[in-house]
């Protein structure tokens, strides 16, 4: 029986694989084909001519701005430790928001990689597992309140732009509904406690590794709605530093586009990468930004390249410090563990 079982599972987890190979090369090949229409319908030469002259001040300021998201989703972990008497460092939590963009791209699994890597981090940084469970919660519902207020005030800024059509109010509402399902699935495990879900659901690996992380959190942390609305601004900067880079990427390429243009390219692209399957959201958010762009008012050339001057510092550049601080914690984390193993034994050899 346990033979038949394991292959089940052998075989369930090739076609995981299989899958997800094929997410990734249909996302790779979206991304090639629409840098080929781009290129296409684009000018060349005026494109490779906006990417060589880029102004490396703003370019810059651009890198800066995208560290300043780091420091902000830092903060909301720091609100949160700090409330619940474990506090740790900023710094500290800088170096975990950076490992845990890796494993999140890395490891997607439906978000659960970079989530376990979460609360393993902060509870090796010295946090209670309740206090690093409860900050995984609250930035994550920080995170689904500051992006549907900023979902909502997209369409607002849209129909003051004359381009709120039903299409674009269709994904927003379907993104709202997303953006409410998941916080109140969390808080519905939250809610269950240990209790045991039913077969038909628990077969599921995530949602029963949801379930047996949210059971921890502190129920006192959840019901804090001052810290839940302060965790939601520092999340909410993030949006706006990512908005800004935009609009920093082309004012270094010589486009003078509105900050309210940026911001609803950044916000549109972000809402078809969360209702989309594709990984990475390759060519998705490229596509969407790109579009939006160029329907209020700014060109071609400028809108692909700045979208992807953003691409590169929001996504590429991150994963080589990410993969290079991953390395370093695992690494560091042996001689600890070896050590705790040592001072065990010493203590039953003690005790005997």
């Amino acid at each position: 029986m346990e033979t038949v079982r394991t292959r089940h599972r052998q075989a369930a987890s090739r076609r995981r694989a299989i899958a997800g190979w094929r997410l990734w090369l249909f996302a790779a090949f979206a991304l090639g084909a629409f840098v080929a229409v781009v290129l296409h319908f684009g000018e060349i030469e005026e494109f490779g001519a906006l990417m060589a002259g880029a102004h490396p001040i703003w370019m810059a300021l651009a890198v800066a701005l995208q560290c300043s998201t780091y420091l902000s989703v830092a903060g909301g972990w720091s609100l949160v430790l700090a409330a619940a008497g474990t506090p740790v460092p900023l710094p500290k939590l800088g170096r975990v928001a950076v490992t845990k963009l890796f494993a999140d791209q890395v490891l997607p699994s439906a978000g659960m990689g970079g989530n376990v890597l979460l609360v393993d981090q902060l509870r090796y940084r010295g946090a209670s597992e309740g206090a690093a469970v409860a900050a995984l919660l609250l930035s994550m519902l920080g995170f689904y309140a500051a992006f549907s207020g900023f979902a909502v005030l997209t369409f607002v800024l849209l129909w003051f732009h004359d381009q709120a059509t039903p299409f674009v109010a269709g994904i927003v509402t379907l993104f709202l509904a997303v953006a409410i399902t998941i916080p109140s699935l969390a808080l519905w495990l939250r809610r269950r406690g240990s209790r045991p879900l039913p077969k038909s659901i628990e077969r599921f690996a995530v949602i029963k590794a949801l379930l047996e992380t949210v059971a921890k959190a502190p129920t006192d942390l959840l019901r804090d709605r001052k810290l839940l609305v302060r965790v939601a601004l520092c999340n909410a900067l993030i949006f706006l530093a990512d908005a800004a880079t935009l609009w920093v990427c082309l004012r270094a390429l010589g486009v003078n586009a509105g900050g309210d243009t940026a911001f609803i390219a950044v916000i549109m692209a972000q809402i078809v990468v969360t209702l989309g399957p594709i990984p990475l959201g390759l060519g998705s958010f490229e596509a969407t930004s790109t579009a939006m762009l160029r329907l209020l008012g700014v060109p071609l050339e400028a809108a692909f390249a700045a979208t992807m001057l953003l691409r590169l510092m929001t996504l590429w550049l991150p994963l080589v410090p990410g993969l290079v601080m991953m390395r370093a914690m695992l690494f560091s984390r042996r001689p600890r563990r070896q050590a705790l193993s040592v001072t065990k034994a010493q203590q039953d050899i003690d005790l005997t």
